[in-house]
């Protein structure tokens, strides 16, 4: 099950302009300044193990560098709320899962493309403390020993670790940033205190063309992520940025429909059974109006018979799939299998 975490995460940097964000953040500088970051692409598919898929996710870009050589960019998507001692050896899993689909996609190649991993964490337990290296994890009797075990090292994005003064400063479209901070203190009591000082940048994400949609994602996580603290001054940002009775719009109806939808009804069979049942439902829900979004931004056309079958579907390893296919989709058959036969 995908959770609010995956879903703000996903929808973000999802799309290659704020990945290209994120990946510039942390790539090396010579790195950077030798990719053509006109040709990164999002390719479709997961590789992470399926029971991680709640507390993981991740995204796959190809690129060109300059000289033409093929790039590949893996993004791993780390939510959960510890830190793993083991991923670098889960990273490395992942990689080799990676560059063996790419080498059936290409069987004339001679070669593997370069293929660069990154771990993006914003958990709630303090800064990034795992080995990077796999190298680190085995037990050597002498340093001697080092050259002949395997070598494997990720990048890392620990926005937990990252100022607020840094993250701010970072280049990258408005949704982009907004989104650091956002995950850099969604779990935190800080939050609520923190969400006045970014109204300037929910107005340039307002300011959009698609700012609409995306200040609904924005709020939606908040709603998910936040205590009373945190939407009362959700709802006072929004106020500053939008006139009064659309704020409510955005604040009130999602909240009421995950009350409504889940949590109240499910109270009846108890209240923390209630609480999970209503947090699933809505979960479920959330993705499916994400592809509609997704679709709508992409300027892809909808049918109502299309529409209700998005909106009813309640498998969310068939929405995750759809959800994936949306982001580069061009028409509705791209992402309903059988419209396309």
């Amino acid at each position: 099950m995908s959770g609010p975490h995956d879903l703000l995460a996903r929808y973000i940097f999802g799309h290659p302009e704020r990945a290209a964000a994120e990946l510039r953040a942390v790539l090396p500088a010579h790195v950077v300044s030798e990719v053509d970051w006109t040709s990164l692409r999002r390719e479709p598919g997961s590789v992470v193990d399926p029971e991680l898929r709640e507390t993981e996710s991740d995204l796959l870009f190809t690129a060109r560098l300059r000289t033409g050589q093929p790039l590949l960019l893996y993004v791993l998507l780390e939510h959960q709320s510890s830190v793993d001692s083991w991923m670098a050896l889960r990273m490395l899993r992942y990689v080799v899962r990676q560059v063996e689909r790419w080498r059936q996609e290409h069987p004339e190649s001679e070669r593997l493309p370069v293929l660069i991993p990154l771990v993006m964490y914003h958990g709630p337990d303090g800064a990034w403390t795992a080995p990077r290296r796999v190298e680190e994890l085995f037990e050597l009797p002498g340093e001697e020993w080092r050259a002949l075990v395997p070598c494997f090292e990720y990048l890392l994005d620990d926005l937990t670790a990252e100022r607020e003064e840094a993250l701010r400063a970072r280049s990258g479209p408005p949704l982009a940033r907004l989104a650091w901070l956002v995950l850099r203190y969604g779990r935190t009591q800080e939050l609520a205190r923190k969400l006045p000082d970014w109204v300037a940048l929910f107005a340039q994400v307002e300011a959009d063309a698609e700012g609409a949609e995306h200040l609904v994602v924005i709020i939606r996580y908040l709603v998910w992520v936040g205590d009373e603290a945190v939407h009362t001054a959700a709802r006072r940002v929004l106020n500053s940025v939008l006139d009064e009775q659309r704020a409510e719009e955005l604040m009130g109806s999602w909240a009421e429909e995950m009350i409504e939808r889940g949590v109240q009804k499910g109270l009846a069979r108890g209240r923390q059974e209630g609480r999970e049942a209503g947090r699933e439902e809505g979960l479920i829900r959330a993705r499916a109006e994400y592809i509609l979004r997704t679709l709508t931004a992409r300027g892809v056309h909808v049918d109502e018979a299309a529409r209700q079958r998005i909106l009813t579907c309640t498998d969310m390893a068939t929405l995750d799939r759809w959800f994936d296919r949306a982001l580069n989709a061009t028409a509705l058959s791209d992402v309903l299998e059988d419209l396309a036969q």
